[in-house]
């Protein structure tokens, strides 16, 4: 039986004393793209760092790939093929586009791989490899995020918040990358949103995190999904 790309075995965490998540239990199985969903403060961000090692676990289990990776640093899970887009701004504004994508690689031998494959994604990448980051529009900079996310072809890619703000097009455009990133590594992808028509179009199965908890989970193509998530989310 194939090890779950992704396993949360009631998870609490949250800063110092104060819990923020509290016994959250979740999987992914490879070449699934799941979508956490829930309104600001419920603890979605807080969840991703946990799992990529930036908080600390107060209770239970990390697992990637059936192995448990509680207590591991940032860069030994990317070593494992985790990689990780944050919803706070973390590109180097004043460094090159070039020179963003490639902290997004353990070995700069494989830029021109890593490259070939997101300007496929991305065409105008490649084409401004020199310009300061910082000077992208909006739009231009999350994809730049989504793109030094993939340069090493990460079998979990944890994504917060990549919608937020974007215009309609952006949105579909990053909608249709992550569907054919998966579809091409089988890469599982674990999406925090609150654009819940952002997370159907991608996402095979949701939960709602509220307050710590999973309040609802589910296919997102079962009768109703929709609407039980509206419903959570405006409570």
């Amino acid at each position: 039986m194939t090890a779950a790309a992704l396993e949360l075995d009631r998870v609490s965490s949250g800063y110092g004393e104060a819990l923020v998540i509290r016994e959250v239990a979740l999987s992914l199985a490879p070449g699934e793209i799941f979508a956490l969903l829930g309104k600001n403060g419920m603890g979605k961000s807080t969840l991703l760092k946990t799992v990529m090692g930036y908080l600390p676990l107060a209770a239970g289990a990390v697992r990637l790939f059936g192995e448990a990776v509680a207590g591991l640093p940032p860069y030994r899970l990317a070593r494992r093929g985790v990689a990780y887009s944050p919803q706070e701004q973390a590109l180097f504004q004043d460094l090159s586009v070039g020179d963003n994508l490639r902290l997004g690689l353990a070995d700069s031998a494989l830029f021109a791989a890593g490259l070939e494959r997101v300007g496929a994604f991305f065409p105008f990448l490649p084409e401004r490899l020199r310009q300061r980051a910082g000077t992208l529009s909006g739009g231009e900079q999350k994809m730049l995020l989504v793109a030094r996310a993939l340069m090493a072809r990460p079998r979990l890619l944890l994504i917060d918040e990549i919608s937020e703000g974007l215009q309609p097009s952006i949105v579909q455009k990053l909608a249709e990358v992550l569907r054919a990133e998966r579809a091409a590594s089988q890469a599982a992808i674990l999406l925090v949103e609150q654009n819940v028509h952002f997370a159907r179009a991608v996402a095979d199965r949701y939960a709602v995190l509220k307050r710590g908890e999973i309040v609802d989970s589910g296919r997102l193509d079962d009768a109703g999904a929709e609407s039980r998530i509206v419903r959570e989310l405006s409570v």
